[in-house]
Parts: structure tokens; C-alpha cells; sequence
């Protein structure tokens, strides 16, 4: 039911937060074409923006096909391709050269390896200096901003995403979006049962304070000339 997928159309509630990923790179300072990991980019809104705010060169990875397919043709529809470069990866088993990049960026994909495992690992990819930026869920604000340094990092900055404005800029239309549909194909049974699934999301966010908001956290790798942490 692919017209469904596009009729919710979740690339456009997700476009919704770019802003706060251009909050985020505005946090940076000036990097002159700088090399780009996007950590899990799915069907690409913030690898796409990255470009457009960088003028750099940006490797996306996720182990989803169809999402990198999408994301592919997206690609071919701008003025990026030179820019922008995808591969099907597991975000668990990177095997980039060591000090590859000068950011690595991860939306929404850290908590699949863990905030502490994250940062020690992803670390080894980033070039001494470089830049690590993490948006998560808001749970365990202190214990994470204890783990930076700890992990060989110093914080730059953060800032939260609040539940109402995750409620106002995406659940709320996600949930009026369900509404629409239902009465639209109410005869569908089909369609009824990935709506349910739609709805359980909404219900999910309404139900468990773990997911009320989320955190950005901007950070620094040490020089690891001065730091036996990375080797």
C-alpha cells in the first residue's frame, strides 16, 4: 500500500524538524568542505540538509534498503549528487579508515548501540578535533553530559526539543493525518490495519515520558595526540 506511505507522507512531518538540525550545524564552527557520516539517514531529510548547509561531502549509511532507494531518488532530484554518497550498513559494524571524517551526525539512531558504546566507537572515525553531533531521546540529561568528557569529548553545546513541540509539529498532524484517511478508506481493511500501526505510535508518544522530547548534543573529540582514550 504504497499510496498510503505517501499519503502520510512522514518525510514531510520529519522536514518539520530540519530546523533544529540547521540550530545544530549553526553550533559548528566554519569547516571548509568538510567529510560528513550520517548515522542511519533513512530517506535522507537531514543528509539532504547537511548538504545544502555544508557544501561538503557526506557518506549516509542504513541498513534499510527501500529507505536508501528512496533516498536515492531523491538524490537524483537535486543538484547534490556529487555531494551526497550512500551505503547499506549496519550503524553496529562501520569499517570506515580511522579518522575519516570531520562530523559525524546521528538523528535518532544512537540509542540502537547505546549513548556511551556510541561515542567510544564512533569516535575512532572522527578526525582528532572533529566534530560528534547526537540528537536523542530526553532521558538521563546529566548522566550523558557526565559521559562527554569521560568518552574523550568536550561538549560544545546542547539543547532540548520539547514533548510540545514534538506533539505540535508531528504527532498532532500524524494523528489528524490517521483521522483523514480512516474516513477516506474505511472500507479497506488493509489500510485500517497500517493506520492502527500509525496510531500506535501517536498513542506510544502519549503513554511513555521516555519519549517526551529529545536532547541535541554537540561535542568535540579531544586531539587524540593528547589522549590515550581512542587507541
Amino acid at each position: 500500500m504504497n499510496n498510503i506511505s505517501l499519503e502520510i507522507n512522514h518525510d514531510f512531518l520529519r522536514a518539520r524538524f530540519n530546523r533544529y538540525t540547521r540550530k545544530a550545524f549553526s553550533l559548528l564552527p566554519k569547516l571548509e568542505k568538510p567529510r560528513i557520516l550520517d548515522v542511519g539517514c533513512g530517506t535522507g531529510e537531514t543528509i539532504l540538509e547537511l548538504a545544502r548547509l555544508s557544501d561538503g561531502q557526506i557518506i549516509g549509511i542504513d541498513i534499510d534498503q527501500k529507505a536508501l532507494d528512496k533516498l536515492s531518488e531523491k538524490i537524483k532530484r537535486t543538484s547534490l549528487t556529487e555531494q551526497v554518497k550512500i551505503v547499506k550498513c549496519s550503524i553496529i559494524n562501520m569499517t570506515f579508515p580511522d579518522e575519516s571524517f570531520d562530523i559525524i551526525w546521528a538523528e535518532g539512531t544512537i540509542f540502537i548501540i547505546g549513548f556511551q558504546k556510541g561515542l567510544k566507537e564512533w569516535g575512532q572515525f572522527l578526525k582528532p578535533l572533529g566534530f560528534l553531533v547526537v540528537h536523542d531521546e530526553m532521558s538521563d540529561i546529566p548522566k550523558r553530559l557526565a559521559l562527554i568528557p569521560v568518552c574523550g569529548y568536550k561538549l560544545v553545546d546542547y539543547f532540548i526539543i520539547s514533548k510540545d513541540v514534538w506533539w505540535n509539529e508531528y504527532y498532532y498532524p500524524l494523528e489528524k493525518k490517521i483521522q483523514e484517511l480512516r474516513a477516506k478508506y474505511s472500507d479497506n481493511i488493509e489500510v485500517q490495519t497500517i493506520l492502527d500501526k500509525e496510531q500506535s505510535y501517536v498513542d506510544e508518544f502519549n503513554r511513555n515520558p521516555r519519549y517526551h522530547g529529545s536532547v541535541f548534543y554537540i561535542m568535540q573529540k579531544n586531539d587524540t595526540k593528547n589522549s590515550k582514550f581512542f587507541e
